[in-house]
């Protein structure tokens, strides 16, 4: 008779895989080294193969293991997160995910908002660039930046976006920007989110490519939040997204000196895998962050 599968040393190998150490996987784990070791040897004893090479400092997978795991992986995603769907299926909880920026300049005014429409819940909010990936991370609905096309996704418009131009009142002034030619005196604040100077020259300037090559100072931000700060204080001119900037808008920190919003085919929207079974208080979010688009849209 063929003996049982022996699940909790598959769990095991998982945690060690991805960390490829045996002390990592034991802490993941909140267990010892030896106990890993343990259950690692006990699937090794059912499959029939070694999984790993040891050496003193250094335990690397075989051929064999890396095959198994990419094989088994997937399953042991989809059995955790269905075991996660039916354990909080009735708890009042939500995992929201966004970028940070959103997050701190759109979001955090907002919170409040939900959690009085919606009290006792608790939010759970991740600030991260990173894509979500619903079959492995701990997140009910993402807000993610881009084209809206994703057929494993179940996609919602919240708002579309345009790239405009943002510096302080008093740098407008200084450099007396009226056309787009003068932004050639301006520092150029580029981010990751709207790379987009080249394409807003060539759609409302007379520039060439080498005379805004040519612009000097330009300076480069991998988060947003950091190129509108250094815009509010005077900085440079910032391209970026009005729901990013409507504090600073409202309280005169910064202005829009060229009323020339550049159409960048994106927008921010909130997102689910396709066909999920969204927990009551997922559901409530979802519900309550589209409302905004409608009412703030009016």
């Amino acid at each position: 008779m063929k003996s049982v599968l022996p699940i909790k040393a598959l769990i095991v190998f998982d945690a060690v895989m991805k960390h490829h150490s045996l002390t990592l996987a034991a802490s993941e784990l909140h267990v010892t080294p030896g106990a890993v070791g343990q259950q690692i040897q006990k699937l090794e004893d059912w499959v029939g193969v070694p999984l790993f090479i040891r050496t003193v400092r250094q335990l690397r997978p075989t051929a064999e293991a890396l095959k198994y795991w990419a094989s088994i992986k997937p399953a042991l995603a989809r059995i955790q997160q269905a075991s996660d769907q039916l354990r909080l299926s009735h708890v009042n909880e939500v995992w929201l995910s966004m970028p940070p920026t959103l997050a701190a300049k759109w979001f955090a005014p907002r919170m409040e908002g939900f959690l009085a429409q919606c009290p006792g819940t608790s939010l759970h909010l991740s600030a991260d660039t990173a894509l979500i990936d619903f079959d492995r991370d701990r997140v009910d609905l993402a807000i993610r930046y881009f084209d809206g096309h994703d057929p494993s996704l179940d996609v919602a418009l919240l708002y579309s976006d345009e790239a405009r131009l943002y510096c302080s009142p008093e740098y407008a002034r200084k450099l007396r920007l009226k056309t787009p030619e003068d932004l050639v005196r301006a520092t150029l604040l580029h981010t990751t989110l709207q790379p987009h100077w080249q394409a807003w020259f060539h759609q409302f300037s007379q520039l060439t490519d080498k005379q805004i090559a040519a612009i000097p100072g330009q300076q480069h931000f991998d988060q947003s939040i950091l190129a509108i700060e250094t815009a509010r204080h005077g900085q440079g001119v910032v391209l970026s997204s009005a729901i990013l900037t409507e504090t600073e808008i409202r309280d005169g920190t910064l202005c829009e000196p060229l009323k020339l919003p550049l159409s960048v085919g994106k927008g921010y929207y909130v997102i689910h895998a396709k066909g999920a079974d969204l927990r009551p208080a997922a559901a409530m979010l979802k519900s309550w962050l589209l409302s905004l688009r409608m009412k703030e849209s009016r």
